[in-house]
């Protein structure tokens, strides 16, 4: 009589069955790609269930990682007094840290791709441990840059994107509602550690603080055990549908003889994975790509400089450590609330239409709250000036990645996005210790206020009128050459056709 088989016993023979036929680094790929559920891989139902605890540990993942470079100008004074260091020097320190937070992308996204977000989770885990732990007992400033700034920076990076990804596959019809609730947590990190960094730094100072940093970081290695693999329920990757019948069309599913083929496949990888991850044919031919990745790189370099610079601006006019510090806490505190009410604005009808206008109007008036700091150092202005600064950054926030994708569409988003992190890491990088340059020649913080509103509102201003310029041009040729219907535009929404059938894209994103 015949066994009736195991449940799941019929999938491992599918799988075998073909694994036996297929030598070499096939099977292996094979088993990759065909195997998830024989090999244990967790059968989540997306939006319910674990996906919860899922998205509570991305919140904590997001506080830890994004609030902690916020927190870097509690440290400024007596990092710099430590190590007799002038301004620029010190300020390399929270550059290096911001700018490969955001550079990162590229190495994180390949991390997932190949060992899963939890892996990546855990690597970045015990990289931003490891670093802050090292960087305690640093001697000298550059040794602070190589710990502190790259390799915990790194770690913050991989804990951060990866944490972010495994929420597009336990969330599906609620994936919106989860990436909000996400993003809070940045701005409860950016409340919470500037608090946290002055009540350690007056306990124990900062080499003691950054050894409890250390601790700190390695929970995102518990964030990252919670964040089980889910098997996707959708059909097999293109790349292994093809291997399979190319390897049938042979008869003997062998392999291509390594000698003729090696040099071509791995061009021909290398050419894929620029395109995939850096979108330089948009940024040589999309006049729209190239004016707002001109025109962000640009504002970045002054829009994080008051995060940096506001602490060292406000004790260096008489106000005490633990205000000053409070200053941070205010931003961080209303972006928790300003930042869902932007989102709900722009996707009113009668902004998602000028959506990329009113993101040019919020860097504007971010540029221009720099000016209240510049001219008055008193704590009630200093207030206002923070209240100023957060609104508009909440719009910024809200807005930044959604104009991008309404630029290039989400077909062209993940390389379009490669791209647009790195060009602005590099500015990021170069942004800090040039302001710390310009206070070595004045001795005054105050200067830094205002190059930041002149390079925030000249961005602003250079992208919202190149935008009105290119529109106005494109609605002449077109009316010229009586076109049919038009080229989506700047601002408008590129509208994409969805299959149900394909999977969702795995998207990395980066917070400024």
């Amino acid at each position: 009589m015949r066994r009736k088989p195991f449940p799941g016993e019929k999938r491992q023979r599918e799988v075998d069955s073909i694994c036996c036929r297929t030598p070499g680094t096939f099977k292996n790929q094979l088993l990759v790609d065909l195997g998830g559920m024989a090999t244990g891989r967790a059968q989540e139902v997306p939006d319910q269930g674990w996906a919860w605890v899922v998205l509570l540990a991305v919140v904590l993942s997001q506080g830890m990682t994004l609030g902690f470079p916020s927190c870097i100008g509690v440290f400024y004074t007596d990092i710099q007094t430590s190590f007799q260091a002038s301004n620029s020097e010190t300020s390399w320190f929270p550059s290096i840290v911001t700018a490969v937070l955001h550079a990162g992308g590229p190495v994180c996204s390949i991390l997932v791709e190949r060992y899963g977000c939890r892996v990546t989770v855990f690597i970045g885990g015990i990289l931003a441990g490891v670093g802050m732990v090292a960087s305690s007992f640093a001697q000298t400033i550059i040794q602070l840059y190589v710990t502190a700034g790259f390799i915990a920076g790194l770690g913050l990076c991989f804990s951060f994107q990866a944490g972010i990804t495994v929420l597009g596959y336990y969330f599906v019809r609620r994936r919106t509602l989860a990436n909000s609730l996400a993003s809070t947590g940045a701005s409860i990190g950016l409340a919470v550690w500037p608090l946290i960094s002055q009540y350690l730094l007056d306990l124990m100072g900062w080499r003691g603080t950054f050894l409890i940093f250390g601790g700190v970081f390695l929970n995102c290695c518990v964030c990252g055990a919670v964040m089980r693999p889910i098997s996707s329920q959708s059909s097999p990757p293109k790349a292994s549908a093809h291997l399979i019948s190319e390897s049938s069309q042979n008869g003997n599913l062998s392999p291509p003889h390594p000698s003729t083929s090696c040099f071509r496949t791995s061009m021909s990888s290398c050419s894929r994975t620029l395109h995939k991850y850096m979108a330089f044919d948009l940024l040589c031919h999309n006049k729209r790509y190239q004016i707002y990745t001109l025109g962000i790189t640009w504002m970045v370099l002054g829009f994080v400089l008051p995060l940096f610079y506001l602490v060292p601006y406000a004790t260096a006019h008489g106000i005490e450590e633990s205000k000053a510090a409070m200053l941070l806490s205010i931003i961080g505190l209303i972006n928790i609330f300003v930042r869902p009410v932007a989102g709900v604005i722009s996707q009113m009808a009668f902004f998602k239409r000028r959506l990329f206008y009113v993101f040019c109007t919020a860097v504007m008036v971010n540029g221009a709250s720099n000016l209240i700091a510049g001219m008055w150092d008193s704590y009630t202005a200093l207030v206002l000036y923070c209240v100023v600064y957060s609104v508009s950054m909440s719009f910024i926030g809200s807005l930044i990645f959604q104009v991008l994708m309404d630029i290039v569409g989400m077909d062209r988003f993940p390389s379009a996005f490669g791209l647009f992190t790195i060009l602005e890491s590099i500015t990021i990088l170069i942004g800090p210790p040039l302001a710390g340059l310009l206070v070595d020649f004045t001795g005054h913080y105050h200067y830094i206020f205002y190059a930041s509103a002149i390079t925030v509102c000249s961005s602003a201003l250079f992208m919202g009128l190149s935008a009105y310029v290119l529109k106005r041009k494109e609605a002449k040729l077109r009316e010229a050459a009586k076109l049919a219907p038009r080229e989506p535009l700047m601002g408008d929404p590129v509208k994409q056709e969805q299959n149900p059938q394909n999977p969702p894209e795995v998207i990395f994103l980066t917070s400024i």
